[in-house]
């Protein structure tokens, strides 16, 4: 479960939804369909057309996995920083009603116009 005075998912990259697939297809309800794949090092983040699975793999064989499921529904706020010259990562802060915020951290190579617009299409 994310710790959501904690909540923070950094350096995470593009990747494909097959990097994911497999682990949170048997939770999918009925139409819901991956829409990106971010990973960092072993944890990820994927955003379907329902909500955005946290998945947070643990121990040193990695069989065991957390599964967060943050409905977009739950969504109150968003924030975005976009990457600079310097800083070359992109930043999104969700606040989830009744649990609290989570950060997700992007390399320069994600697309956070794009998802941000995701978002908005499923909050607003």
């Amino acid at each position: 479960m994310i710790d959501f005075n904690n909540a923070s998912f950094l350096k995470l990259k593009p990747v494909p939804e097959q990097n994911f697939l497999p682990m949170i297809q048997p939770l999918f309800v009925p139409g819901e369909e991956v829409i990106q794949a971010f990973q960092s090092i072993r944890d990820g983040v994927v955003f379907t057309t329902k909500r955005i699975f946290a998945i947070n793999i643990q121990g040193i064989t990695g069989k065991k996995k957390d599964f967060s499921s943050l409905p977009y529904s739950k969504i109150q706020a968003f924030s975005v920083e976009t990457a600079g010259v310097l800083d070359l990562d992109s930043e999104l802060e969700l606040w989830f009603s009744g649990l609290g915020k989570v950060k997700f951290e992007f390399t320069a190579r994600s697309n956070v116009s794009e998802i941000c617009r995701l978002i908005s299409e499923r909050v607003l």
